[in-house]
């Protein structure tokens, strides 16, 4: 299973516990920030201007499922702790076609799983809900002629954007997406000889990132133009989070003959590939940031 600590700026070890885990650090504030930075400044023009200007907002929402993680009070921490994944190699065929999670969470009961909430995650489908939610808001926010009223939805959309934004960011890191999450998993075959060190996941997503990668690194690589995916996001969040699980044996070689290296000097190619994955997830934030605002001007 994952496991994931609090990243609220203190160092608290806060996770879900099973066999074989430990608690890795997530992309950290610094890595998600980044992410939602790049992605607001690459915005196209024509969305409403109070979205743009609550940038730093947006910026700082992106952590935030993060800090609802606390073990003592359980029923928080539980509810949110498997939408940070998916591991796909769990995931039956046709499952994933399953038309919310609910319908999935059956088909993995079915297939004969004991913990499939566990065992499989629900990231691509927290996703999807938290884009259509921006749809369905911004469709209010269309329709309202209060402006007292207009204001209160606007206030609603900017942090359910802001929120989006950590699920996407966390599916561009190869990690959410794998039973590989924090070191080559024991139970499977590893003929590459890969790492399966438990501090993996925190060494990549938090220590070198905040070592290593900087804005200035990330934003060059995010697409000028954004994809208008409206009517299809589910298929492009899919493609996003199957991009990350294509590059799982690319972030273990790449730890294997170069080293995500914290405290060593900077080698282009392991910084390469972080300020990549960042760039994947800001670029995909902000087409489904676009692609809400444009699907919300048709009648569901």
């Amino acid at each position: 299973m994952h496991a994931f600590p609090l990243l609220a700026g203190v160092l608290v070890s806060l996770a879900v516990s099973g066999p074989g885990s430990s608690s890795p650090w997530r992309w950290g504030e610094g890595g998600h920030e980044m992410a939602a930075r790049a992605a607001t400044a690459t915005l196209p023009p024509g969305i409403p201007g109070f979205f743009t200007d609550a940038g730093e907002q947006l910026v700082y929402l992106d952590p935030e499922p993060d800090r609802w993680r606390s073990r003592p009070l359980r029923e928080m921490d539980q509810a949110f702790s498997y939408d940070h994944y998916v591991d796909l190699e769990n995931v039956p065929a046709g499952a994933m076609d399953a038309p919310d999670r609910w319908v999935f969470l059956k088909r993995l009961y079915d297939a004969g799983m004991e913990r499939p909430e566990r065992d499989a995650g629900f990231l691509p489908f927290r996703i999807v809900e938290l884009y259509q939610r921006l749809v369905t808001e911004w469709r209010l926010w269309r329709a309202e002629t209060d402006p007292r009223r207009r204001e209160w939805i606007q206030q609603r959309i900017v942090n359910d954007a802001g929120v989006l934004g950590h699920y996407v960011t966390d599916a561009a890191n190869p990690h959410h997406s794998t039973i590989h999450f924090n070191g080559w998993n024991a139970d499977a075959a590893n003929p590459e000889g890969y790492t399966t060190d438990r501090n993996f996941h925190g060494r990549f997503e938090s220590d070198f990132v905040r070592a290593h990668v900087r804005y200035e690194d990330v934003r060059p690589r995010v697409p000028s133009a954004a994809r208008n995916v409206a009517g299809n996001a589910r298929a492009a969040v899919m493609g996003h989070i199957q991009g990350s699980h294509d590059l799982v044996d690319a972030l273990y070689r790449l730890d294997r003959d170069v080293g995500f290296d914290a405290a060593g000097p900077l080698r282009p190619e392991t910084r390469d590939f972080a300020a990549d994955r960042l760039a994947a997830g800001a670029a995909m934030l902000r087409d489904l940031w676009w692609s809400a605002w444009q699907e919300s001007a048709t009648a569901p």
